[in-house]
């Protein structure tokens, strides 16, 4: 091949005539499939002699067997012309000239201009000088002609410009015009390239008929715009050198003057078309313009890929091209066969350093571009590939888009995502009980769960999704769908040791959320009370919306202040709400009662309209006995078509069409009987859970069909019937009467209606919020606020109508008329010494033990003392209330506490027996142990350290006897009607009484605590499971323990229905109200104000009463009596409404100690056991009678849960079994109703 190589050689130097020989030895050489560098060349050469031509013939026929190894795919058709010579050269010069000769016509230009600067200095000084002179003389007031050329100079510098900027517009993408410019030749180059893979699959060089090639067609389209873009690229350059020498550039100089050349020649040459690959650096720009990169991770991945794909396809285009070509100074003889998709390959083996040696370069130019190319190739794949990887390894694994399903709603749960967090979430949203549940939980955190987490979810998988990402991200909201989101729930960390710093983050999570999509509905977690001010400052806040914050330090020590009124309402109240199952136990234990209370929860239903006309303890009986459904309140729309919730109301008010009911129930099925309840079909029903839909009245069953009723009974505005009403148009009276006949009504008449509603014509505007949403489960939404619960027919107590009837002058309540008030005093004025504690001789009042100091966060004291200070209570019967604990931090408190009247502080610890003994802790109503440095320390199991020991300090001291026959007054919670100081005049005269304390054990306490699992040690004799869950432990199920984590049930309650969040927050706070809550925010302390008919008013509302049951009108019931006797005539007899009943437990097996128990069976009996305050499950002193919870007619609302054993299980009659003689004599000793215990030291005209 050689000799070949030089004979060709040869004959081509010689030159001459042997235009045969020529021929034939092209024909040769292409019989024998030479390669078309070869044939090219020996078609090129001429030789006149015979010699030359034999030699020729000789020597390729000699070495014809290894011109085999020389053979490619597709040869070259004869060429294009007649001497069959290659113009590769004529394409490259076409690339040449262009560039170097515009790169010399800037060059020029540039010098020239430089020269003209350097010439023309000194005239430019002389005519700027002559400028000056004239506008001297200008100013002189002679005028000078204006040089005609020096404008059209200046005119066509300004339209220069212009086309500058249209042009810099037109490629710089900031226009819609610009980026698709941009877009579409980024398309095109891409385009381009494609035609290359195709075309290289041809020769290097061959003849083409444009006119017949389509590719060759497509080719010229796409470069005569590329053409046009590189013009307006031109004139908009600042810089035309450095524009000259850019990388785009020079792909267009080596890519677009060549196919203009293969037209003029009807010839192709791949040549450097593989350039076009360059273009791909782009691709992350173009991405970025269409506004799909938007994280720098994905664009500087995107900015790798391009760049090492677009050099790995430009180097193998060059490869492909030398080594196909070969080298030119051995006349393309030494070229090899390879396909573009070899040299890719050929490329990668050789950057990854692999180099199996199956595919290699064989030309001189192939292989130097090869020692080049692996210094750069191996660098940039050593640095590129792992970034690469790493890139794509750390792209998070739950960093996609959630896909709304149709037909089914999705809630955003975000905050604190815990293991802890998210389970209790889970097993109280997913519940059971509350049907079926279609909606979609969307978790977004911005950090990966851990193993626990992540098997937490899968097996929630159906119903549960984990993104990772902030709320304050607006990329994040839109990946979770946040706008068509049903809500957003935001958890907050109850642990944490800035309970201010994690109300912040919550805040600043809802305003991200309320910035991004003002509509969604928000339900947060706050840890602090005054950090609900915030909130307010949110414009699109709106608790009509259903905007809910849950302040969870202002619910727990609401549950707390209760118990100080009712032992054993925060376990009731905390057991309402949260969604539990039944557990059925065999044995005759405390548990199994206890478990079927804690099985109810409270649901929501709209009242059927067989109910309509009738009182509400009317229905509530009904209910009672017919569908075994407790109903404690309704929620009635007054006569400016506003709501109200509304606890036991009383006789007079009738129950209107499309009321809704609050029943407590085991699941919402059950509620449903209360909706499909028909008098005509089930009157005669005995069986409950035959109660189904009728036929007879589904069509009522409509909304539209129960407001027409409701405007038909009675119009709003008048109080008279539709058809009489002047108030509505001939059209709506004629619907009316259409409607009429369609649709009877029910047995409501007008003049009940309008005496309805006339009852609340007085009443101020209602809080509650006119949209109202129904939910799974038959529940509805309601505003994060307290409604105001109105006295309709008041029990006036007598000898308390001088209290009542005060001067209005006076201000004894706050600007709300919700609480008691008082003139702000000093905390010197408060302060008492211990000696002074001691002569104060304080009975029947409520201890605080608080542990804090100067660095303690505040746990809002406040939201203890305001529901003892509820304005449902007249002065005389608030507890005194005695803090003890550290001077420093109660003057921390103080400034919230100020304005409350009967508090005292005790500088002190709550470790100190003298402190307690000096505050007479034995003769309390309630000691509550609180701590603030319970989340300052990492162990949990030392959270609670504080409380325990002060709980057990106070359990092993020992009283003298001395004072037992001094009764401590424990009227702070008697209801109006049933005070002991007025026997002929009270309905109930076994109210609860104090007996003597000699023993720690007896005094009544509950303790807060953080860590759930540390109730174990507060209870040394019980015989709890460290590993029971809070809600089935002794101390909680007394009434004695109560855990923040009980309210994280409230989340999901308030979501199905915040109707349930507006009744706990009206039973909890004493009647907070988004009025008062917008004052505290104004000034963080409450404001006196004097007393009107309608502050006044606002003192009749709900209040809560323990009653007793050994004598009285319901000592035949306290005697074997059964429950639903019991409520049916309190409701009948007093319009008191009793739901609850607190017991000893185990009192049949002589181990009493308390529980609370919530609605119960008509056929439980009760047991004249006694109503111990303590929690000890042995040799435990009785001190109170057996009482029961309930509401009067104004109101009154307690839940006791509360767990008992009867003697015989199976038909739950719990049999009388006397008192032992011991506890008969302790009640009989302390029946005296008068007090000789002087009354505390207090400046009562303070209020």
């Amino acid at each position: 091949m050689a000799n070949g190589g030089g004979g060709g050689g040869g004959s081509s130097g010689g030159g001459g005539g042997g235009g045969g020989s020529s021929l034939r030895m092209s024909s040769n050489i292409h019989a024998n499939h030479l390669s078309l560098d070869a044939s090219s060349s020996s078609s090129s050469s001429s030789s006149s002699s015979s010699s030359s031509s034999s030699s020729s013939s000789s020597s390729s026929s000699v070495h014809e067997p290894k011109m085999d190894a020389l053979i490619i795919p597709v040869t070259m058709e004869v060429p294009c012309d007649s001497r069959g010579q290659r113009m590769w050269w004529a394409f490259l010069a076409s690339s040449m000239v262009t560039f170097f000769g515009g790169l010399f016509i800037i060059l020029l230009w540039r010098t020239l201009k430089y020269l003209w600067t350097v010439c023309c200095h000194c005239g430019g000084k002389t005519k700027e000088a002559q400028k000056i002179n004239n506008g001297s003389s200008q100013a002189d007031g002679t005028l000078k002609p204006v040089d005609e050329k020096e404008e059209a100079v200046a005119a066509e510098v300004g339209w220069m410009t212009s086309v500058k900027d249209w042009a810099g517009v037109m490629i710089s993408a900031q226009t819609l015009t610009g980026r698709v410019l941009v877009v579409l030749v980024f398309a095109l180059s891409i385009g381009a390239l494609v035609i290359y893979f195709i075309d290289s699959s041809n020769p290097i060089e061959s003849c083409q008929n444009f006119y017949k090639d389509f590719t060759l067609q497509i080719d010229m389209a796409f470069n005569v715009f590329f053409l046009l873009y590189f013009g307006l690229r031109f004139i908009a350059a600042n810089d035309k050198l450095w524009f000259w020498l850019e990388v785009n550039s020079v792909v267009d100089f080596f890519t677009v003057p060549p196919v203009f050349v293969s037209v003029y020649l009807n010839r192709s040459w791949l040549g450097l078309r593989f350039l076009r690959a360059l273009r791909l650096i782009q691709f992350s720009e173009i991405l970025q313009f269409l506004n799909i990169l938007k994280t720098s991770n994905s664009i500087k991945l995107v900015n790798l890929l391009s760049i090492f794909i677009s050099t790995w396809l430009t180097a193998a285009g060059f490869i492909h091209l030398v080594e196909n070509s070969g080298d030119p100074w051995e006349n393309f003889q030494n070229n090899q066969a390879l396909t573009y998709w070899e040299c890719v390959y050929l490329l990668m083996v050789t950057m990854s350093t692999v180099g199996y040696g199956d595919v290699y370069a064989k030309t001189t130019l192939g292989r130097l571009f090869m020692v080049f190319f692996i210094l750069g190739g191996l660098a940039m794949f050593a640095s590129y590939v792992p970034e690469i990887i790493e890139l794509i390894g750390n792209r998070k694994k739950y960093g996609g888009s959630y896909s709304a399903v149709s037909g089914r709603k999705h809630i955003v749960v975000c905050g604190h995502i815990t293991l802890e967090s998210v389970s209790n979430f889970l097993k109280d949203f997913l519940h059971k009980d509350r049907d079926d549940v279609n909606v979609e939980i969307v978790f977004l955190h911005n950090i990966s769960p851990n193993l626990e987490l992540e098997a937490l979810f899968k097996r929630h998988f159906t119903q549960v999704e984990f993104y990772q990402g902030s709320v304050l991200n607006p990329h994040d909201l839109a990946r979770v769908k946040i706008e068509s989101a049903d809500a957003c729930l935001i958890l907050a960390n109850k642990y944490c040791a800035d309970p201010d710093a994690e109300d912040a983050s919550n805040i600043m999570r809802v305003i991200s959320i309320k910035n991004y999509h003002p509509k969604i509905r928000i339900i947060t977690q706050m840890l602090q009370y005054h950090n609900k001010a915030h909130l307010l400052n949110i414009p699109s806040w709106n608790w009509k919306e259903g905007d809910d914050a849950i302040c969870l330090a202002e619910l727990k020590l609401g549950f707390i202040a209760q118990s100080c009124l009712a032992q054993g309402l925060s376990t009731m109240l905390a057991n309402l709400f949260s969604m539990r199952s039944f557990i059925k136990i065999e044995e005759d234990t405390w548990q199994k009662y206890y478990l079927e209370g804690v099985s109810n929860e409270m649901y929501t239903e709209y009242l059927s309209s067989a109910f309509v006309g009738l009182s509400f303890p009317t229905v509530c009986e009904l209910c009672f006995v017919k569908l075994k459904l407790l109903m404690i309140a309704i929620e009635y729309k007054s006569a400016n078509r506003e709501s109200r919730i509304l606890i036991n109301p009383g006789n007079h008010l009738k129950i209107q069409e499309g009321t809704l009911g609050f029943f407590i129930a085991s699941d919402a099925k059950e509620v449903k009987r209360a909706f499909f309840y028909c008098k005509a079909c089930h009157d005669d029903i005995t069986d409950p859970k035959r109660i189904k839909k009728c036929g007879c009245k589904r069509l009522i069953y409509s909304k539209m069909s129960i407001y027409k009723r409701m405007r038909r009974a009675c119009c709003f505005d008048c109080g008279r019937s539709e058809r009489d009403c002047s108030c509505m148009s001939g059209r709506v009276r004629g619907n009316v009467d259409t409607l009429e006949r369609a649709f009877p009504l029910s047995s409501v008449s007008v003049n009940d209606c309008s005496t309805s509603f006339r009852a609340f014509e007085d009443e101020q505007p209602s809080t509650l919020s006119p949209k109202k949403k129904q939910r799974n489960g038959g529940m509805r939404n309601s505003p994060n606020s307290s409604p105001k619960l109105m006295r309709h027919d008041p029990l006036l107590i007598p000898g308390n109508d001088q209290i009542d009837n005060m001067d209005s002058n006076v201000k004894k309540y706050d600007s709300t008329g919700m609480f008691h008030w008082c003139a702000p005093k000093e905390i010197e004025k408060v302060i008492l010494t211990r000696s002074e504690a001691a002569m104060t001789v304080l009975s029947g009042h409520v201890v605080v033990c608080i542990f804090g100091d100067v660095s303690s966060a505040l746990i809002g004291l406040r939201n203890l003392v305001m529901p003892l200070r509820a304005s449902n209570f007249h002065y005389h019967e608030l507890k005194h209330i005695v803090f003890v604990g550290s001077i420093e931090y109660l003057k921390r408190e103080w400034e919230t506490l100020h304005n409350f009247p009967k508090v005292s502080i005790l500088p002190g610890t709550p470790l100190s027996r003298a402190d307690l003994r000096a505050v007479n802790i034995n003769l309390c109503d309630m000691c509550v142990i609180l701590s603030a440095n319970q989340n300052n320390i990492d162990d949990t199991s030392l959270q609670d350290k504080e409380c325990i020991l002060a709980s057990l300090n106070i359990k092993s001291m020992q009283f003298d006897d001395s004072i037992g026959v001094l009764q401590a007054n424990s009227q702070g919670f008697t209801p109006p009607g049933m005070d002991r100081s007025s026997p002929d005049n009270s309905p109930v005269h076994g109210m609860l009484r104090q007996p003597s304390i000699t023993t720690g054990v007896n005094i009544p306490i509950i303790t807060e605590l953080v860590n759930d699992t540390n109730v174990q040690f507060l209870d040394q004799d019980d015989d709890d499971d460290p590993d029971t869950e809070l809600y089935l432990t002794q101390p909680f199920a007394c009434g004695t323990a109560f855990a923040v984590s009980v309210l994280d049930s409230l989340m999901s309650a308030t979501y199905f229905n915040d109707n349930i969040l507006t009744l706990i927050r009206t039973l909890v706070t004493g009647g907070a109200t988004p009025e008062l809550e917008a004052l505290i925010a104004e000034e963080n302390a409450l404001r006196g104000g004097y007393s009107t008919p309608q502050t006044l008013a606002n003192r009749d509302r709900c209040r809560v009463a323990q009653l007793a049951l050994l004598d009285g009108p319901f000592a035949d019931l306290g005697d074997g009596g059964c429950y639903g006797d019991l409520f049916c005539k309190a409701l009948k007899t007093y319009n008191m409404l009793c739901f609850g009943i607190y017991r000893l437990r185990d009192a049949h097996l002589s181990t009493p100690s308390q529980c609370t128990k919530s609605k119960k069976s008509s056929s439980v009996h009760s047991i004249p056991s006694t109503a111990n305050r303590q929690n000890r499950p042995k040799s435990r002193e009785s001190r109170d009678k057996q009482n029961a919870t309930r509401m009067n007619r104004m109101g009154q609302a307690e839940k006791k849960w509360f767990t008992d054993e009867p003697d015989n299980a199976y038909p739950r009659n719990i049999q009388i079994k006397p008192m032992s003689t011991h506890m008969a004599n302790q009640i009989n000793q302390y029946k005296s109703t008068s007090s000789l215990i002087p009354p505390i030291r207090e400046v009562e005209d303070e209020c």
